[in-house]
């Protein structure tokens, strides 16, 4: 609501009155700053909003991956143990070198790759966890390039 203050404001008799005149502006007034109040706390709650992010607990155990490849959807297995990555899709296994960065980065390099796209390292970085998940962003190193997906973990 737009206020649009003429001159000086009456009151219900018709005659001036500044305690009605400073009572109706200061309300408009302190109505405003309650916006701008609300505006700025949202603003701070949400930018200050961090994902769980409980990477310890996935750093070894089995997982599951489901991906959509060329409109199909495709299930990776794979287990983790200390520096070695074993994954299984499709009946073939491979074996990865597992680098942690952090607690919640790795680099994983394929110890036997077949082609020069298989010889090149994925960084792999946990965005969030939950109690038997976590979401992650993965890339080719040094590639600005990066997907997502969420890896389901079914044996600790």
């Amino acid at each position: 609501m737009v206020l649009l203050r003429p001159t000086y404001l009456t009151d219900e008799t018709g005659e001036w009155n500044f305690w009605y005149d400073f009572s109706l502006s200061f309300c408009y007034f302190a109505t405003m700053k309650m916006r701008w109040v609300s505006v700025v706390l949202i603003l701070l709650l949400t930018a200050c909003y961090q994902p769980e992010r409980n990477c310890k607990q996935f750093k070894t155990g089995t997982f599951t991956f489901t991906a959509e490849i060329g409109g199909e959807e495709k299930t990776t297995t794979f287990i983790r143990e200390g520096s070695v990555e074993i994954d299984f899709f499709e009946g073939k296994s491979d074996t990865s070198s597992v680098r942690w960065l952090n607690d919640c980065e790795y680099i994983a390099k394929k110890i036997n790759p077949r082609s020069m796209a298989e010889e090149k390292s994925l960084h792999f970085k946990i965005l969030s966890t939950d109690q038997n998940s976590y979401t992650f962003e993965y890339s080719i190193v040094g590639d600005s390039r990066k997907s997502r997906g969420t890896a389901i973990k079914i044996k600790p």
